[in-house]
């Protein structure tokens, strides 16, 4: 059973890559990519972290808002 929410958590997350633009905006470019979510990471272990992670969840929300009232 771990192995199969290990799946979904991975095929959820690619979701994510995949909804905020991120394969059109990197041509692909996975280096790109993995190199945004280092940066990101680097971000969260220093002292803006609770800043960043404020500011991230605000525009994550309002951007999962959005992209459903686009499909309604």
């Amino acid at each position: 059973m771990k192995r199969r929410e290990r799946t979904r958590q991975l095929i959820e997350l690619g979701g994510l890559v995949v909804k905020a633009g991120l394969i059109e905006l990197t041509e692909d470019d996975r280096a790109i990519i993995f190199g945004l979510l280092v940066s990101a990471a680097a971000t969260l272990q220093g002292e803006g972290r609770d800043q960043a992670l404020i500011l991230w969840r605000r525009r994550g929300r309002r951007a999962f808002e959005n992209s459903a009232s686009s499909t309604d």
